[in-house]
């Protein structure tokens, strides 16, 4: 079973015929229309021909508000649906980067990865790509690669925590943020290689070194640190997170009766949006309180 499963509402699927049965869903519901909205769910199938000449198929289905399970496979010569392989996943709203997208194929099956250097993160990028069919499309038509792309994140979670506020005013909101902009313009500067950009990141970094150090011993590491975006373990578009709450909902697993949270959280000034069982998080979800957990990030490519 597909680990993050559980984060949209499946944390009871223990065997192989239940698993079938929610995939043979997903197919049908998605044959029988191209797209099926039913109140907020819905049903939505992209199809490409490939460079080999294969008809490759992407077939979603919501099974809570927003999230639901992805199947991946090929269509034969008689247009029969030949199933390859699942996984869940989160549909976002927010554009979280504007920066060019490097899209990479996996080597154990038909999924890519996506790399997006984004200078307001700190670390490069890297998702599971959930929109491959525009993707084949243009690799098809031979326009790879593209620019001017924008790219909407989405992360899973089956482990979470919710944590309070560090205590901001509106002057010390406008203080950070105008830091963090000066930071991103030197970080853009040093990256064309110039000397004076890289000697000030330098000295900023030792500064903030020598204040943490010194603080770290009478504060909470928590109390110092408002936001962080790093990689998680051995798999790649693993990520621990901690960032602040701007919008939440709850919705319940129209099969499962589960209950999902759905949080939009800024990270490194960075939106992205996470869902995780309610049973997987510790503590309620609040605007303004900050969500910390390990994340499978998730990205959809808006290609022009």
């Amino acid at each position: 079973m597909h680990r993050y499963l559980r984060a949209i509402g499946f944390s009871g699927i223990k065997k192989r015929e239940e698993l079938r049965a929610l995939i043979d869903e997903v197919v049908k519901s998605t044959l029988s229309k191209s797209q099926n909205f039913e109140g907020e769910y819905y049903a939505f199938r992209d199809v490409a021909v490939d460079d080999q000449d294969r008809a490759y198929a992407e077939l979603s289905l919501d099974f809570v508000r927003g999230a639901g399970i992805c199947v991946r496979g090929e269509f034969d010569t008689e247009n029969r649906f030949l199933y390859e392989y699942y996984f869940p996943y989160l549909r976002a709203l927010h554009v979280s980067s504007n920066e060019d997208v490097t899209v990479e194929r996996h080597a154990e099956k038909e999924s890519y990865a996506g790399v997006c250097d984004d200078i307001k993160v700190g670390v490069t990028l890297i998702f599971y790509l959930q929109n491959i069919i525009p993707y084949k499309r243009l690799q098809a038509m031979g326009r790879l690669p593209v620019q001017g792309t924008s790219l909407i994140l989405s992360a899973l979670s089956v482990d979470g925590t919710i944590m309070m506020p560090i205590n901001k005013n509106e002057h010390d909101k406008k203080r950070i943020k105008k830091a963090a902009s000066e930071r991103n313009q030197l970080i853009a500067q040093a990256r064309m290689g110039d000397e004076d950009a890289i000697e000030s990141l330098t000295l900023d970094d030792m500064d903030t070194y020598t204040m943490i150090s010194r603080k770290i011993h009478k504060t909470d590491v928590f109390s110092l640190v408002d936001t962080y975006f790093m990689p998680y373990g051995v798999e790649c578009d693993q990520y621990s997170i901690l960032g602040e709450i701007t919008d939440f909902y709850t919705d319940k697993n129209r099969v499962s009766g589960e209950e999902v949270v759905f949080m939009t959280v800024e990270c490194n000034e960075l939106l992205l949006e996470v869902c995780i069982n309610r049973e997987d998080l510790y503590g309620e979800a609040a605007v303004g309180r900050r969500f910390k957990g390990v994340v499978w990030l998730q990205g959809f490519i808006e290609f022009p």
